[in-house]
């Protein structure tokens, strides 16, 4: 039996980059990918070690794709004649498999008639049967035996494929139109980039190029199925639209949250709803953002909040909102943005990729509950099912008829034709914003394959009534609910400086100088704070001081009296610590025996120095005025020399210029200033000038939002 096959049936790697095949890429990395991804050493009998030097792998030709097994069998001159029996079934059935729909039918109504045929030759001879089926389906009895033929010697069971009309296998008998392989570079070059020319203008472009430098082309259609037979349709989008036009070429992931519970899993995202608001503090109308928390599982909406742009306070508040309302969910889904990867929600997360990582980096609120962070890919709405949630609020909240004329449109240029004519009051557009996400969660006739029909309150209530929910205790609000910040108490008394208010209460003395972690509510910062360790143990609660008036008496007299208490506390303390007194450990020290000193004896004296002594006496005593010494005449020349030996060894080098300071240098010295002024240690009286008038300028102010925002990593 002969088997049809190309003429090079093994192919090392460097080999398949060299013949660029069709759907096969044409570097040797490439392939290798190929062949790593779809196993090809894992076949049997179709991979095998390289005997010749050098090593490596041999592929069969069988691995390769459909089209690049067709070049192989055209380069061969030889193709599979299914008209002769006897031949490999499963390249027969390959080979069917790779036929259009309509060639299949034609072979399968083929199949049909001799299957017929075969059916009435128990009650009447083949001949008379075939004449019969000839007759009713208006075919010439030569037509039928024809088929007999090329089924002849097979198994009844692979007569499908020897059926097919073998005008499929039939080659073009014109000659192939070719062109300049720099046509083909140009054209390659031209259509495959990101900014997506049309293939038209870049024939157009390639053409005239082609022309100028005397080089054959194709027309623009052979040009088109070239390109197309070249480069797969993957590739070619890739290559024009990069990365996110390649991840359109496959299928979103298809997660299924059937498996979950309520509040198993949460995730959350920003909004900027289309809607002008009238905001306290703003002079013209601002489109506010929201930020809320949906439950994986059933789709609701669990808790929200609204502000001027997305920040980190508002992302707490909401989450304070979803642990007081229903409790501690399991996981939570966020985006990698600066308002949910805050340090006060996510500090010590592994996985954050948001500010800087620091020691002494206090844990967030998620990692003290136990809550598994996830983070959502960037610019990728899919990942967040809350994405479909917002749709919502866009086209319905944002549309209400009681925000007509406050409408923005969803796109610049969606504008309509009201636009601007009104802003919405604050509190009738947080009214409406409500309403509308009651309803949201409260609609019917869900098709999620959790709600099935239902509403999400109603899918959220049946799953939550029987979910191992957990609560969150009043230490854990206490201790999570706030922000936080790492403050140094001062090293004197203690006090805690958060925002240019003191706090302050009495057992702070004994932490006096160390690092801790104040929580507080940023909403009210009045309050008070309470202080933690940087291990995230409880010490204690502190008041915040108010300013008081400079001459406020009732204020001083308060102050005070709370001095003359903790001084009486301190000496009924100080007396319980040492019961007996100074004076009586004075007494029983002078009870102790006297100790006599013991007397010592010299036993060599040394003598002075005689001749020392009269020496001195006998020195001459110099006049009382010393007579002026004469001066020596020195010439021009001399003189000259003589300064040019003072500029050389006895001039002082001239002091570089002071650098000119940064604005970064004069932030950081104004902060060095006050906190040696909180610390209590003296500040000059040019260093506090300067600090006054430095701290009145628009660069500090600045200067300093940032730094509260941000760290000092920020400041440039």
């Amino acid at each position: 039996m002969k088997d049809f096959a190309p003429l090079k049936e093994w192919w090392t790697v460097a080999e398949l980059a060299e013949a660029r095949l069709p759907d096969l890429p044409a570097t040797r990395q490439g392939i290798e990918a190929v062949a790593k991804s779809q196993d090809w050493r894992a076949q049997p009998g179709r991979a095998r070690r390289r005997q010749a030097r050098g090593g490596g792998w041999e592929y069969q030709w069988r691995l390769l794709p459909v089209r690049a097994q067709r070049q192989l069998l055209a380069g061969a001159g030889e193709e599979p004649d299914v008209s002769k029996p006897g031949l490999d079934r499963d390249a027969c059935w390959r080979w069917f498999e790779a036929l259009p729909d309509a060639t299949k039918k034609a072979a399968a109504d083929r199949l049909a008639v001799l299957r017929e045929i075969e059916g009435l030759t128990p009650v009447s001879t083949k001949y008379l049967a075939v004449a019969m089926v000839a007759n009713r389906i208006g075919k010439s009895e030569r037509t039928i035996w024809n088929w007999f033929g090329l089924v002849e010697g097979v198994d009844p069971a692979d007569w499908l494929p020897y059926l097919a009309p073998r005008h499929r296998m039939g080659h073009a008998t014109g000659q192939k139109a070719q062109a300049s392989e720099q046509f083909y570079e140009w054209l390659l070059a031209d259509f495959l980039r990101l900014e997506g020319p049309s293939f038209r203008s870049c024939y157009r472009r390639v053409k005239r190029l082609c022309k100028q430098h005397g080089v054959a082309a194709l027309t623009e259609r052979t040009a088109q199925r070239w390109l197309d037979n070249k480069v797969p349709l993957v590739t070619q989008v890739f290559m024009r639209k990069g990365e996110r036009g390649l991840m359109e070429c496959f299928p979103p992931q298809i997660r299924d949250r059937s498996s979950l519970s309520a509040l198993e899993g949460v995730n959350a995202d920003c909004h900027k709803i289309d809607v002008f608001v009238t905001w306290p503090g703003f002079d013209k109308p601002i489109r506010p953002q929201i930020v809320a928390f949906q439950d994986l599982y059933s789709g609701k909406i669990l808790s929200w909040r609204v502000d001027v742009d997305p920040n980190k306070v508002a992302v707490m508040s909401a989450f304070k909102d979803l642990l007081q309302t229903w409790g501690i969910p399991v996981n939570c889904l966020f985006d990698n943005g600066r308002e949910f990867a805050n340090k006060w929600l996510t500090g010590g997360a592994p996985t954050r990729f948001r500010f800087k990582v620091r020691e002494e980096e206090p844990l967030g609120v998620l990692a003290l509950l136990g809550v598994k962070i996830h983070w959502a890919t960037p610019g990728h709405g899919q990942a967040k099912p809350i994405e479909r949630a917002f749709r919502d609020i866009a086209s319905d909240v944002a549309k209400d008829p009681r925000f007509a004329g406050a409408y923005v449109g969803h796109r610049p240029d969606a504008k309509p034709e009201n636009y601007m004519s009104r802003a919405v009051e604050l509190e009738d557009f947080l009214a409406v914003v409500a309403e509308g996400i009651a309803e949201h969660n409260a609609r019917q006739g869900r098709l999620s394959a959790t709600a099935e029909g239902r509403s999400f309150d109603e899918t959220f209530a049946e799953s939550y009534a029987r979910a191992p929910v957990r609560k969150a205790t009043d230490e854990q609000l206490r201790l999570c609910l706030m922000a936080q910040q790492v403050c140094k108490l001062h090293k004197s008394h203690g006090r805690m400086t958060l925002h240019k208010n003191g706090y302050w209460s009495d057992w702070m003395n004994e932490l006096a100088g160390q690092t801790v972690v104040a929580r507080f509510n940023p909403e009210d910062l009045h309050a008070g704070a309470y202080v933690y360790s940087l291990s995230g143990e409880f010490l204690g609660y502190a008041a915040c001081q108010e300013k008081s008036e400079f001459f406020d008496l009732a204020s001083a007299q308060a102050a005070a009296k709370e001095r003359s208490r903790q001084l009486k506390a301190q000496r009924r303390a100080a007396k319980a610590l040492r019961p007996i007194s100074v004076g009586g450990l004075a007494r029983d020290l002078d009870k102790l025996p006297k100790r006599a000193e013991a007397q010592v004896e010299a036993k060599v004296v040394k003598l002075a120095n005689l001749e020392e002594i009269r020496r001195l006496e006998q020195r001459q005593k110099g006049p009382l005025i010393a007579r002026p010494l004469a001066t020596p005449q020195t010439t021009p020349e001399q003189d000259a020399q003589l300064l040019d030996f003072a500029e050389s060894f006895g001039a002082r080098k001239a002091e570089p210029v002071p650098a000119q300071e940064t604005a970064r240098e004069r932030f950081f010295r104004a902060r060095e200033i006050e906190a040696r002024s909180e610390a209590g240690e003296p500040v000059g009286r040019e260093e506090a000038a300067w600090y006054r008038r430095y701290s009145e300028t628009p660069e500090y102010r600045s200067s300093l939002t940032i730094f509260d925002r941000f760290g000092a990593d920020s400041i440039r």
